[in-house]
């Protein structure tokens, strides 16, 4: 009768969050596309569709009458068309995708930043990422949203935010050129950074890190004849299609020394992006094989696994599909992006009752393309 009763929560639960996704949506497209307070790039579109945003779209899935958007789209300006009108006279930051070569991706923002990893700090344990902690952020700088966002969650929860020089730009370019001595000289350099600031007597008990960091911490830590532990760090949060269930397994049974309950230190996995915000993960243990399961921050942004020969069409649960995004904020909206990833459906989750992706990893025809680099 429990399991019953529970099912029907996890129901009721799910059709609210549709519900909510649904009057999200109608009021994200009246905002983009209403003349006083829309940007200057969706005004323009809006003469192109073959439908009026303002009367036609009346939930979700009405979305699918938008064509797909495109990549090239945020390569190049002017950036204030993506400005909406109402936000105009707000400060406004600009942030680039990834570390590639050539014109980046660049999206605007306001607020959205802040709000998104506001958030996601309601989500960490304070037994592990104690309020008042300060943090290292062990990841890229320069104009990616990252830094900034790692930086507001610190002061959210009342800490201060230590920072490393990072420059993937320049990390893909050795990779491309085979230059992997200096790869690894480079790489050695960033670690040295946070080594040098984990010792200074900063109390720094948080931190954020790409896995390849984590791990090259981690191992020049032990070669030091330390932990991370002995640093003093108990709860980091991470990122990165280099997170698998065995990475995550070796990280936390080798280098951590076992789960957190015996080696005091807590790992959350993430899967976020400049366009989408933060995807939180189900707690990953053991039990369940170390498998991460992500579930984005709808309504804000949503997630879908989609058939590989028809992006309308969601695969069954545990099928493997395409990444499809779409985020929904004032801010910005962008509807049906295809991501470089692809993964597994997942049913939702009682903390987040909509649908996960699980085995997230490169799209198969784009992989060899792909340059992962620190991440």
């Amino acid at each position: 009768m429990s399991d019953r009763a529970g099912d029907i929560d996890i129901a009721a639960a799910v059709q609210a969050a549709r519900e909510r996704l649904d009057a999200h949506t109608v009021e994200i497209v009246a905002w983009h596309f209403h003349e006083s307070t829309g940007c200057p790039f969706w005004l323009g579109k809006k003469r192109e569709l073959k439908f009026d945003p303002l009367t036609e779209i009346r939930s979700f899935d009405d979305l699918k009458k938008f064509p797909p958007f495109e990549d090239e789209w945020l390569r190049g300006g002017p950036v204030r068309r993506w400005a909406p009108r109402a936000l105009a006279d707000k400060p406004i930051y600009v942030f680039e995708t990834g570390g590639t070569t050539g014109v980046p991706k660049s999206r605007i923002a306001v607020e959205d930043f802040r709000i998104d990893y506001s958030l996601f700090s309601d989500t960490l344990p304070e037994e592990y990422f104690p309020l008042g902690s300060n943090w290292l952020m062990l990841g890229p700088s320069g104009p990616r949203r990252l830094r900034l966002a790692v930086e507001h969650l610190a002061q959210h929860r009342g800490g201060i935010c230590f920072c490393i020089d990072l420059d993937p730009r320049w990390v893909i370019k050795l990779i491309k050129k085979g230059w992997m001595e200096h790869l690894e000289a480079y790489k050695k350099h960033c670690i040295e950074q946070a080594i040098t600031i984990l010792g200074a007597g900063h109390d720094i008990r948080c931190m954020f890190g790409t896995p390849k960091l984590i791990e090259a911490l981690c191992l020049e830590l032990e070669e030091r004849g330390s932990s991370l532990a002995e640093t003093g760090i108990t709860g980091i949060f991470s990122g990165g299609t280099e997170f698998t269930p065995q990475w995550t397994r070796f990280c936390i049974e080798e280098l951590f020394g076992g789960p957190p309950e015996e080696s005091g230190i807590y790992m959350t996995p993430t899967y976020g992006n400049t366009l989408m915000g933060l995807a939180c993960s189900k707690p990953v243990t053991k039990g369940d094989g170390y498998k991460i399961t992500y579930y984005a921050p709808q309504p804000r942004a949503v997630v879908e696994v989609v058939a590989f020969d028809d992006y309308d069409e969601v695969v069954p649960y545990g099928g493997t599909g395409r990444v499809k995004l779409t985020t929904l904020t004032k801010e910005f909206f962008m509807p049906g992006f295809l991501e470089r990833d692809e993964g597994e459906r997942e049913p939702p989750y009682v903390k987040y009752p909509w649908d996960g992706v699980s085995g997230v990893r490169p799209f198969h025809e784009l992989a060899d393309a792909t340059t992962v680099g620190v991440y």
